[in-house]
């Protein structure tokens, strides 16, 4: 996934697949990023943070960018 960083950008993250059997490091991304159950959504800034933390759970998210 490569990706192109806008300040001005907010990016829609949406869970969907749930945490239940994944490593500790994982479900605590998800909780940091305010998820936490899978179809939860979230509107987020479009950061190099927030983009390393969905890089390390993208398997469980989906990303939409607005």
């Amino acid at each position: 996934m490569t990706f192109s960083y806008k300040m001005d950008k907010f990016i829609k993250i949406t869970q969907t697949k749930s945490v239940i059997d994944r490593v500790k490091n994982q479900k605590r991304t998800i909780e940091a990023l305010g998820l936490g159950r899978p179809n939860y959504s979230v509107v987020k800034k479009d950061t190099p943070q927030i983009r390393g933390m969905i890089e390390k759970v993208k398997h469980l998210v989906k990303v939409e960018i607005s």
